[in-house]
């Protein structure tokens, strides 16, 4: 006796739903069941638990041991015999008490505004100058943008050092041709202001190729279609600029002038290659300032506490800025 075999229907359930109007044999995933793509469960923090592990490992244990070393007074006399001498406060009540620690912050905050405001300046204007390039000349500016940016630091300072030496360097060649001969042998970093002139230069050379860059790659989102209903409307170069591009860009450029308010307020390597902080100390930096108090002066605890007060001032300054960037947003909706 032979058995006949039916064939079960595995239902909608199992074998998918077909919406009316696709092709035959095109199977979608029924109500209820998890898509094949979707991460569920610990999967998403597995992904992420390595970039966390190096972070805290990285980031967080050195920030600790700062934290540790600021309540020390640990100088080269500790450190050779190996002692723990802990001070409490009396760290950051002495740095805190100091016209040095408050000047330098000064310096450092109006260093940082001016530079921040060059760079998105001059920054906005050649990313805008891309977008408006042909191919062939946006690929050159592009190509030297992007080695002026690769360049590491302490080779862009060590150029900009042959560039302003006194006694041979290009500027001065240049300038004593010109007919100032006053300028033959110049000291560019004899004084604290053309010391500041020649670090800001050099810190606006490198930073300009990230925002005009990116603010190209942002104006390439702008529908085409906004540009011809503005110019319907008879909006000229700069109505279409205030109405159509500049609100695109207005996220991008918030966004960029958070990132180069912490970059250059936290640069080291400019300010300290190229005169280490003189003459005289007057072009310190707050992280210059700590680097010659805890290692050249080998105060290491309160190099240390001088580095998180930085930190502090840092993070004061970009809570403000994004406090107004937040009340802007707010009071557009």
């Amino acid at each position: 006796m032979s058995v006949a075999t039916e064939r079960q229907d595995p239902g909608p359930a199992a074998a998918g739903v077909r919406r009316s109007g696709e092709p035959p044999g095109t199977r979608r995933p029924a109500p209820g069941t998890p898509g094949r793509g979707r991460l569920t469960g610990a999967a998403p923090y597995l992904l992420l638990l390595p970039a966390l592990v190096a972070t805290v490992l990285l980031l967080g244990w050195p920030l600790v041991k700062d934290g540790l070393l600021s309540f020390q007074n640990l100088n080269m006399r500790q450190l050779i015999q190996h002692l723990t001498e802990w001070n409490g406060v009396d760290n950051y009540r002495e740095t805190l008490t100091s016209e040095d620690f408050w000047r330098v912050t000064l310096r450092s905050v109006i260093f940082t505004a001016v530079n921040v405001v060059l760079i998105m300046l001059l920054g906005t204007l050649v990313g805008l100058l891309l977008a408006r390039l042909g191919s062939t000349m946006r690929l050159l500016l592009s190509v030297g943008l992007v080695l002026a940016w690769a360049m590491p630091p302490i080779a862009g300072t060590t150029v900009f050092q042959w560039l302003f030496a006194a006694r041979f360097g290009v500027v001065n060649w240049v300038l004593d041709a010109l007919g100032w001969h006053s300028m033959a042998h110049y000291n560019w970093t004899g004084s604290q202001f053309s010391t500041f002139f020649i670090i800001t230069l050099l810190i606006v050379w490198q930073s300009i190729p990230f925002v005009a860059i990116n603010l190209y790659a942002a104006t390439t989102t702008i529908p085409g279609e906004l540009y011809e209903a503005a110019a319907l409307d008879g909006a000229g170069t700069w109505k279409s600029f205030t109405s159509v591009t500049f609100p695109f860009l207005k996220p991008f450029l918030l966004a960029t002038t958070f990132l180069e308010v912490i970059w250059v307020f936290k640069a080291f390597t400019q300010v300290f290659a190229i005169n280490e902080g003189g003459p005289d100390r007057l072009t310190e930096t707050l992280p210059v300032y700590a680097f010659i108090e805890g290692v050249g002066n080998q105060h290491y605890g309160m190099g240390a506490a001088i580095s998180l007060l930085t930190i502090a001032v840092l993070l004061a300054l970009t809570s403000y800025y994004l406090r107004i960037v937040l009340r802007q947003e707010e009071d557009e909706l």
